[in-house]
């Protein structure tokens, strides 16, 4: 292996004079949504407005002309708007892009030698200061722009050039300050000092990889006896309920073939009896690998049957792409290179301590023989399955894989399949996280299962919503995972898990649920955040329509998300004051205001709470004594709210949350 040589920083104090004669006069500094110097594609959403912001700024007191322009990856042609001026060089813009892909982005600012006319000539006539010198300026830019212009726009400058001559002083300052001069103008600017920022990358994608609500099943426990297992053709039964709870992406963990030796049994024992189904991580048989279909879970046909039966009920079906092997996988025998084996002929197990997985191993990336074939490989396994109606992918364990890997995976099957979202299923740190949206996932899992607090709420949800994590992260809150039963909802009875469910739904656009969720499902292995007699090593029965389930409110929770736009991403929340710190108290309202939405959360299951609360008035544009109007989303309850500071109680018997929209 080679080590590359640092690049050198190119700064030089002693700046020759050609060279300082060459530097742009107008400066254009801190554009954002930019990642890492544009190192990486910032995120957006197919229809949505790219909001794009920058320090724009020359020497003297001219007028600038700034622009933002786009264009996709593989045109040539861009397309431009104007940028407004906000005040202390900044400056603001905005596009929306038709459909998913790559596109870039940059800023284009210039001298605007006309608007810098019409501003000082607006200012002399307005105190009385004679101006017919600055008539006189002012028509002879007017003939240069119909001399360097061609046709029709010649000839109206030429026009103008004549009309502003023949008038008195007074009416060639109101034509000159008329729109109709400065669009002429404009459009025969010839952008003196013009200059240019980097063109940054943009990756555009589908609105469901921002707003979407995910359902996590396993196929084969969709069956009355544990004894059977359950096939892609008993899950037709569940996709009707599915859909009615609000749900529109359908997540089976792994499909395919198991591997029988080191065969997980009940609770993750070592030893699997006969008749036990062991792990779907555990991918691999003597029927096929990652591209193959468990065989008692159905046929390919009838799994292409599923999919277009869930696409008729609204749903999306996700896969778990898992990159890891059982020891009966097809790729040990043919493909020994593709791993590494320790001295005495064996191959290391997977681990995560205290966690052991004797049940698979990991492939070595970067093993010899691996380059390409294994990378190709893994990359056609994704197109397969995305040939056969997938378009959603989890991604198990990603951060244990190589970063490059990824960036080229993702971005070679979007080349052709655009619409494709992987989803990162990541507990790992900060950096690693942010890494992974930067080099092109969708989607991540995020800390939320283990943020409990006001605190830790608080500063999770407004840390989302900072750089860089806004422009690179999409977060997906899932209230549980197969591998995850968080503590909180060991003991907290059905209001910890309506809370739960309210945090998520509302504090993020993207939210997730392990089946079992709705029926308050909690029994953990002592001492451990995992569930007993867990889904991931035997088939699981269960009554979904069992007593004290929350299908009916959480079928409510992802109504008013789908019919409140302010609900459809993280971005834009702010958290409120609330003077009581078990009451979460935060807010979300769409950019031009029409849908505004108040979220109030108990974070204890067990006590009722009070607190008084100050509704947002000031970001409304109103007085602190203004009168609004107040509606009760989960059950449609009006009232009217007077003034800014308020009380509330929380009843956790009744309904641990309120949501609520307010309106003048």
């Amino acid at each position: 292996m080679t080590t590359e040589k640092p690049t050198e920083l190119q700064y030089n104090p002693q700046l020759p004079l050609s060279q300082a004669l060459l530097l742009p006069r107008i400066v254009i500094e801190n554009t954002m949504p930019v990642i890492d110097g544009g190192q990486f594609a910032a995120k957006a959403i197919e229809g949505q407005a790219v909001t794009v912001t920058s320090k724009v700024f020359a020497d003297g007191h001219d007028t600038l002309a700034v622009r933002v322009r786009w264009r996709a990856e593989a045109d040539s042609i861009w397309q431009s708007e104007i940028m407004t001026d906000l005040g202390n060089n900044a400056w603001q813009g905005q596009f929306s892009v038709a459909t998913p892909g790559q596109y870039r982005f940059c800023i284009e600012a210039w001298i605007d030698q006309f608007a810098s006319f019409c501003h000082e000539l607006e200012k002399k006539h307005a105190v009385g200061v004679p101006v017919s010198l600055e008539l006189q300026e002012g028509r002879t830019q007017v003939l240069q722009a119909a001399e360097r212009s061609d046709g029709h726009l010649s000839e109206k400058l030429a026009a103008l050039y004549h009309e502003l001559a023949g008038l008195l002083e007074i009416e060639q300052v109101a034509l000159f300050l008329h729109p109709r001069s400065a669009g002429l103008m404009a459009e025969a600017d010839h952008r003196p000092y013009l200059s240019l920022s980097p063109e940054y990358p943009l990756d555009v994608e589908r609105e469901r990889a921002q707003f979407a609500s995910w359902y996590e099943l396993f196929p084969r426990s969709i069956t009355d006896d544990p004894a059977r297992h359950g096939t892609f053709n008993d899950v037709h039964s569940r996709l009707a309920m599915i859909q009615d709870m609000g749900f529109d992406v359908l997540y089976f963990p792994p499909i395919h073939p198991i591997g029988r030796r080191y065969r997980k049994g009940p609770n993750n024992s070592l030893t699997a009896g006969f008749d036990d189904h062991g792990s779907p991580y555990a991918i691999g048989g003597v029927e096929g690998g990652h591209e193959a279909i468990h065989p008692l879970l159905g046929s390919r046909e009838e799994f292409r049957r599923l999919v277009a039966a869930a696409t008729a009920h609204g749903l999306e079906i996700a896969l778990d792409f898992a990159i890891q092997c059982s020891q009966d996988h097809p790729w040990l025998a043919q493909h020994p290179g593709w791993f590494n084996w320790r001295p005495d002929g064996t191959i290391k197990y997977a681990e995560n301590p205290p966690k052991k997985y004797q049940d698979i191993v990991n492939v070595d990336f970067y093993a010899s023989e691996a380059i390409p074939s294994l990378w190709l490989e893994l990359r056609d396994i994704v197109v397969g399955w995305v040939k056969e109606g997938v378009t959603m992918f989890r991604v198990d364990n990603p951060h244990t894989k190589p970063l490059p890997f990824w960036q080229w995976l993702i971005a070679d099957v979007r080349a052709l399949y655009p619409e494709v979202i992987f989803l990162a299923e990541a507990f790992t740190t900060p950096a690693m996280m942010a890494r992974l949206g930067k080099v092109g996932y969708s989607q991540s899992y995020t800390y939320f299962t283990w943020r409990n607090t006001k605190y830790e709420l608080a500063t999770y949800l407004t840390e989302l919503n900072q750089s860089p994590w806004r422009e690179c992260f999409r977060p997906n809150f899932f209230v549980n995972t197969p591998d995850i039963n968080p503590g909180f909802l060991h003991d907290s009875g059905r209001a910890g898990f309506l809370i739960r469910a309210a945090l998520a739904t509302m504090g993020s656009g993207l939210w997730g649920m392990y089946s079992g969720f709705e029926l308050c499902e909690s029994a953990p292995v002592p001492g451990k955040e995992e569930y007993l007699d867990s889904e991931k090593y035997e088939i699981r029965v269960r009554d979904f329509n069992a007593p004290g389930n929350i299908i009916a409110e959480i079928a409510q929770l992802n109504r008013i998300r789908r019919q409140n736009p302010a609900l459809h991403s993280h971005l834009g929340l702010q958290v409120y004051t609330a003077w009581n710190d078990s009451i979460l108290y935060f807010g979300k309202r769409t950019a031009d205001g029409s849908n505004f939405i108040l979220v109030a959360v108990s974070l204890d299951p067990f006590n009722a709470q009070e607190a008084h609360f100050e509704l947002p008035l000031w970001e409304m544009g109103l007085p602190d004594d203004a009168v609004t109007q107040g509606e009760d989303l989960m059950n449609g309850h009006r009232w009217t709210w007077y003034g800014k500071t308020q009380w509330m109680r929380i009843e956790p018997w009744n309904q641990p949350f309120g949501i609520w929209r307010i309106t003048v």
